[in-house]
């Protein structure tokens, strides 16, 4: 009777490899904000880091090609008065970027080609309709020109980028939204707030139609993501303080499709997801590293596959989107850790090369293993007949 001992999965061996230390970003000066943001965004062309400035708020923009050590002199884009709290690439344009502040504005930069030749203090348009710090900005995953901005005046506004002009306007939070999430057309988001609820939200309809009292017991921030299929991850925190992860069907959230204690670590977890191969990267704030689990249709529907460890914890992450990893070389994932001083990329890949081998091996050692135990039987054999005096 077979059993199967090993889920059957081709993500089990992904391994996460960093960057060579000339493919590193150095010398970066990163926020000391105290704000739970990546402060980190890439995409194939560029990549932009929040960092320390004098007199407001400032981000460094890189082409990815230009790595190594960071030029002192390096034009920055800074035309916020106070701290950047949140930067997100447009999907459909590389070439823009937008930025949320503690100045209570949200701002779209035009990045030239092969980055900033000088110091950048004009955005090509300015969003200005918060009262309180913006915190998030998340660009529309289908629509052109449009951003949603959330601020710490509980309020949702999602903009027209070409006009500069709110469409439409959400007040259904009573207290700090901690994080917002698109779904994959951008018919819905779903949001986590200080409230400890987690709720989906119908932008069209202006409405709140669906929302979950504590998906988590603990009172420290939450995150909630979208998946493929429709259903929330979410992570968050126990009742005493350990870090959890659950999956959520948004259309029934009595009860949760999978719950997950992790670990007693402070920092909140940062999930980036996959929605090609259903797998989320978990990067906790001030941790050293990187979990990452795959999303399945069985049970316990949230699969544990490894994780990758280093030495000095992370700051911030980002997350590149598909089309910029390189898949002749197996790569499924990249990602970009914030240190001290420093961006590093961290590449996830599929080991097929490696599977093979391995699977060489195995059917070499069965061959090995089968023919010892031939050679085994037939002495016993002839062992036998010696004692029976038959020999």
């Amino acid at each position: 009777m077979s059993r199967k001992v090993v889920r059957q999965s081709k993500f089990r061996h992904v391994f996460g490899q960093a960057a060579k230390a000339e493919q590193c970003y150095d010398d970066i000066r990163v926020s000391k904000a105290t704000w739970d943001s990546s402060f980190c965004a890439v995409n194939p062309k560029f990549l932009a880091v929040v960092v320390e400035s004098g007199g407001g708020g400032a981000i460094l923009v890189l082409p990815l090609s230009k790595m190594g050590r960071l030029d002192k002199n390096h034009p920055l884009v800074a035309g916020h008065a106070g701290p950047v709290l949140d930067i997100d690439w447009c999907p459909h344009n590389d070439n823009i970027l937008a930025s949320g502040s503690e100045d209570c504005t949200a701002m779209v930069w035009q990045i030239p080609d092969h980055g900033p030749a000088r110091h950048t203090s004009e955005p090509i348009v300015t969003l200005e309709g918060h009262s309180k710090r913006v915190g998030i900005v998340s660009w529309h995953p289908t629509a052109r020109n449009i951003i949603l901005t959330a601020g710490s005046d509980n309020l949702i506004i999602i903009w027209n980028v070409g006009t500069g002009e709110p469409l439409i306007s959400m007040d259904d939070h009573p207290d700090l939204i901690y994080n917002v999430s698109w779904n994959r057309n951008g018919s819905l988001f779903c949001t986590t707030c200080k409230d400890r609820r987690l709720r989906v939200c119908d932008p069209r309809r202006r409405e709140v139609v669906a929302e979950r009292l504590a998906p988590h017991e603990g009172i420290r921030p939450m995150r909630a993501i979208f998946t493929r299929d429709g259903n929330i991850f979410t992570t968050g925190f126990t009742r005493m303080s350990q870090r959890e992860l659950g999956l959520w069907d948004p259309t029934s959230f009595e009860e949760p499709i999978a719950l997950q204690e992790m670990d007693t670590s402070n920092g909140v977890l940062l999930p980036f997801y996959d929605p090609d191969t259903n797998i989320v990267y978990l990067c906790g704030k001030g941790d050293s590293s990187i979990r990452y689990f795959e999303i399945t249709d069985e049970p316990p529907y949230v699969h544990y596959l490894s994780t990758y460890s280093s030495k000095e914890p992370q700051r911030g992450m980002g997350f590149m989107p598909k089309r910029g990893v390189d898949v002749s070389k197996c790569e499924i994932a990249r990602l970009y850790k914030l240190h001290e001083r420093k961006c590093e990329p961290i590449m996830m890949t599929v080991p097929r090369k490696l599977l093979e081998k391995l699977l060489e091996e195995v059917h070499n050692l069965r061959a090995t293993v089968l023919s010892q135990e031939k050679r085994i039987c037939d002495l016993e054999n002839k062992l036998s007949k010696f004692t029976n005096g038959t020999a």
